[in-house]
């Protein structure tokens, strides 16, 4: 059952915090909106608004990724009918675009000193690192397969991402430190597993996967890769897009067009009223160690 602060967010409120940011198409562009932990207080934060009737204006604000601090948003648009990445204030506002050229640019997600951004280019997916202000992007792995779905751990030390077996459709997910040594696998379960997410103390890591048929539902596992736990499904169409609480006690997802979240001993609720809403990313804070 919906929250009842929902009620609050239908009638428009501006006002209260900004726990968690996602995308929606509520307005008719996919834009980015931010709410509160319990699903109330529903506002847009981005400023420019995007033509739904074009492919460009349609796909206008993706993917947020908070920086460390809780201050600014990176995130991906296809406003000039190329994917890119911009940044913005944690408000929407002061939008600075960060990558350009002929390739798509995807998926940020930012380093635990906030100096750098890990992000997927071009049609291949392959992992690049860059400054945050956009300078000096460079390959992380030196291999010809699909890369996709980038995190970089809150103690800095890895970066977890999507793997391709190639010549399959078998998507596992790898471990690389952020200077390309010691990649590994750390997830065997051939299946189809996307969108890792770090816990905050950076010991386990949540994912997407269809491990048990065609419906995805939401993992966790830890560094060691061993007996993967599931978490959550919901709806016919699955469970997408983890992310962990500040406090490491909670997974936003989402499903059928709502945000869900759901504490880690199970019980997924709903807090968003299915308006086409997705990829939930909860603000980071400084917490108390969660021992996750």
């Amino acid at each position: 059952m919906l929250l009842a602060a929902l009620l609050v967010a239908g009638c428009g409120s501006k006002q209260g915090p900004t726990d968690v940011a996602f995308v929606s198409t509520r307005d008719g562009d996919y834009a980015i909106y931010g709410m509160a932990a319990d699903g109330g207080q529903v506002r847009r934060l981005t400023q420019e608004k995007g033509d739904p009737a074009t492919p460009r204006g349609l796909v206008f604000q993706i993917q947020p990724a908070w920086s460390p601090d809780g201050e600014r948003i990176a995130f991906a648009s296809r406003r000039d009918g190329q994917g890119h990445l911009f940044v913005m204030n944690a408000d929407g506002s002061g939008t600075k675009r960060l990558t350009s050229g002929a390739v798509e640019d995807a998926n940020p997600s930012w380093s635990s000193d906030g100096t750098r951004i890990v992000f997927e280019r071009g049609v291949a997916a392959q992992l690049y690192v860059m400054g945050a202000g956009g300078e000096n992007p460079q390959r992380v792995t030196d291999e010809l397969v699909n890369e996709a779905d980038p995190a970089w751990s809150p103690d800095g030390r890895w970066i977890a991402y999507v793997r391709r077996t190639p010549g399959t459709s078998i998507k596992e997910i790898w471990l690389v430190r952020p200077d390309g040594s010691d990649r590994h696998q750390l997830t065997h379960l051939r299946a189809s597993s996307s969108a890792p997410a770090w816990s905050p103390g950076s010991r386990r890591i949540a994912f997407s996967s269809d491990k048990r048929g065609r419906i995805p539902a939401i993992y966790t596992v830890s560094l060691d890769g061993k007996a993967p736990h599931e978490l959550a499904s919901a709806a016919a169409s699955g469970a997408f897009d983890p992310a962990w609480s500040p406090d490491g006690k909670t997974i936003a997802f989402w499903s059928d067009g709502s945000i869900y979240t759901v504490p880690l001993s199970g019980g997924a609720q709903q807090i968003t009223s299915g308006q086409n809403d997705s990829s939930p990313a909860w603000r980071p804070v400084q917490p108390a160690s969660s021992g996750y």
